[in-house]
C-alpha cells in the first residue's frame, strides 16, 4: 500500500496561465499553480491505487494536487531540462508515487513502457508555455524582456532565432498566419526579410520592433484590451518551432491507447488552434463528427465505436475569481472525456 504525503491546499498558489516545460522551484513553492485546477481534479476524480499521467509537468501543479487528493501513482512527462531538480524533490517528498520522466508528452506511451506500464486510469496535459518560461529572459518566449530569440521548450533543435533568419518571406508568413491566425502575415514577413539584410535578428526586443513597426497597433474588440501587435507572430513562431500542434495531436491519440476504460483524458488550451484539434478528437471519438454520409452516425461512417464518452459539455472556463486572480487564464478551456472499452480507433479511421 502505497503511503500518502501530508495533505497540502493547493488554491494557496497564485495561478498562472500554465504549469507546463519549466521549474526550479521545490513541491512546497507556493508561487505557481496550474488554471482549472479544482475543474481538472473533478473531472480525473483520482482514486486510491489509481496511476495517473501528467503528462505537462512544469511545476508539477497538478502532480501535487493529485497526489494529494488520493494515494495515487503519478508518472509525469517534460521534455524540458529545467524541471529535473523539481522532478527529483518531489520523488522525494512522494516516495514510490512519483517519477518523472523526461521526453515529449506525444511519445508518452513508449516511455511508460519502458517503465513496464502498459494502462493508466488518467491523463492530464496542460498545452501551452508556462508563465515561469514567459517570464524568464533567457528562454526567448516572451518580448516583455529582452533576450535571446529562443523558444525551444526541449533547448535543443532549430531556434526561433534560426527559423526568423533562414526561411524565405513566403515561408516565414505561411508560418506567422497559419499558427498565429495573423493576417498581417505577409506584411510583417516582408519586413522581418529586410530587417535581416542589415543585421541578423536575434532577440525578442530586435522581433518585436520590427512587428510592431510592419502591423501597426491592433485595434481591440469592444471589452477587451489593448494587446501587443507581435503577439500572435511570437506565438506563431513559438508553436512552429515546438511543433505544439503535431505534438498535441500525437497525444490524444496515444491517450487513447494507454486509457483503460472508464479512464480519464482531461486537456486544458490557451488558444483556438489547440482547443479546435481538442474539441474535434472529442467530438469525432464520442461519435459525433459527421465524416460522410448524413445517413450513417458518425462512427458507423468509419466502421469505429465510440472510444470516449463526454465528462463535461464543451470548453470549461475559469471562474470570475480566477481570472481576478490572473489575468494570464483568460484564454484557457478544458475539455475532458471517459474512455469506453470500445478499441482505440486506428489512423485510416480518423478524419
Amino acid at each position: 500500500m502505497m503511503t500518502a504525503a501530508s495533505p497540502r491546499d493547493p488554491r494557496k498558489n497564485t495561478t498562472h496561465d500554465s504549469d507546463h516545460g519549466a521549474g526550479r522551484s521545490s513541491p512546497d513553492d507556493r508561487k505557481h499553480f496550474p488554471v482549472l485546477l479544482e475543474e481538472v481534479l473533478a473531472a480525473l476524480s483520482p482514486a486510491d491505487g489509481e496511476v495517473i499521467v501528467d503528462g505537462t509537468f512544469g511545476a508539477g501543479g497538478y502532480s501535487r494536487a493529485l497526489l494529494d487528493r488520493a494515494d495515487c501513482m503519478v508518472w509525469a512527462i517534460d521534455r524540458d531540462p529545467a524541471v529535473r531538480e523539481t522532478g527529483t524533490q518531489f520523488e522525494q517528498v512522494y516516495p514510490g508515487r512519483f517519477r518523472l520522466l523526461e521526453g515529449c508528452f506525444s511519445d508518452m506511451e513508449n516511455l511508460l513502457q519502458t517503465q513496464g506500464v502498459t494502462g493508466v486510469n488518467g491523463i492530464v496535459l496542460d498545452i501551452g508555455v508556462s508563465s515561469m518560461q514567459l517570464d524568464e529572459a533567457a528562454r526567448g518566449f516572451s518580448f516583455q524582456q529582452d533576450g535571446p530569440l529562443d523558444m525551444r521548450m526541449a533547448q535543443s533543435g532549430r531556434s526561433a532565432a534560426d527559423v526568423v533568419n533562414e526561411e524565405d518571406e513566403t515561408t516565414l508568413a505561411d508560418i506567422i498566419y497559419q499558427y498565429g491566425e495573423e493576417h498581417k502575415s505577409r506584411r510583417i514577413a516582408r519586413a522581418i526579410v529586410e530587417a535581416r539584410r542589415n543585421r541578423p535578428i536575434t532577440t525578442t526586443g530586435q522581433l518585436a520592433d520590427v512587428v510592431a513597426r510592419a502591423a501597426g497597433p491592433k485595434r481591440p474588440a469592444r471589452g477587451q484590451k489593448q494587446i501587443h501587435p507581435a503577439t500572435r507572430t511570437f506565438q506563431a513562431l513559438r508553436i512552429y518551432v515546438n511543433d505544439e500542434l503535431g505534438e498535441l495531436r500525437q497525444a490524444l491519440a496515444a491517450a487513447e491507447r494507454l486509457l483503460m476504460p472508464g479512464g480519464r483524458l482531461c486537456v486544458v488550451t490557451f488558444h483556438s488552434l489547440e482547443d479546435r484539434i481538442v474539441k474535434n478528437f472529442f467530438r469525432e471519438r464520442c461519435g459525433a463528427l459527421s465524416r460522410g454520409s448524413r445517413h450513417l452516425p458518425a462512427a458507423a461512417a468509419k466502421g469505429s465505436k465510440p472510444s470516449f464518452e463526454m465528462i463535461v459539455r464543451g470548453g470549461v472556463k475559469p471562474s470570475q475569481e480566477e481570472l481576478r486572480l490572473n489575468p494570464r487564464s483568460r484564454s484557457a478551456k478544458m475539455r475532458a472525456g471517459r474512455r469506453t472499452s470500445a478499441p482505440a480507433w486506428k489512423k485510416e479511421d480518423t478524419a
